[in-house]
């Protein structure tokens, strides 16, 4: 059987998925500071204020959580230790459910518009901009995520392979 010649990314590879899910998650952090200053600034009125649903779950702001699984990664290449590439591969996983819920939210979000105050309509139009950006990037983070996931499983059964065979190994060598 041939072995598949992409079976595991390269250290430039990794380093490089690493350093973009850390620029997401920095840029998705910086929109929700942006959106923070936006909606806090509305004004009452007649028909109130407009908080989409992605801002009360604050789903920009878990571009934190792109950021841990970047540095995750980049730690995994510097340390490869079953440990360090479990942890980063769990983190992928997480970062895959959290992009996916993030664009369900953001998705409906964008779907359905109430009426707000004309005090109010360029932030609310402003912000539904923002959240057209972020569902941009959402998509862009989840295959990041989910092929670093793949490559990374490819990875782990690797480790796994070679701690089975050096236990093997080295049974052999005292029976001997």
């Amino acid at each position: 059987m041939a072995r598949c010649v992409c079976s595991k990314l390269s250290a430039a590879d990794s380093l490089t998925l690493g350093a973009v899910q850390i620029m997401i998650g920095i840029f998705h952090v910086f929109m929700w500071y942006f959106l923070l200053i936006l909606y806090m600034g509305q004004i009452r009125g007649v028909f109130g204020t407009y908080e989409p649903i992605t801002y009360k779950a604050g789903c920009s702001l878990w571009g934190v959580i792109f950021i841990i699984t970047g540095v995750s990664i980049i730690r995994a290449v510097r340390h490869q230790t079953q440990g360090v590439i479990t942890f980063a591969f769990i983190m992928n996983i997480f970062c895959i459910i959290v992009a996916v819920i993030a664009s369900i939210l953001t998705a409906i979000e964008l779907s359905s518009f109430n009426s707000v105050s004309y005090r109010n309509y360029g932030q609310a139009k402003l912000g539904r901009e923002v959240s057209r950006i972020l569902l941009i990037s959402y998509p862009l983070e989840f295959s990041i995520a989910l092929t670093y996931s793949i490559f990374g499983c490819l990875d782990l059964s690797h480790h796994h392979d070679e701690d089975t065979l050096t236990a093997v190994t080295e049974e052999a060598e005292s029976t001997f």
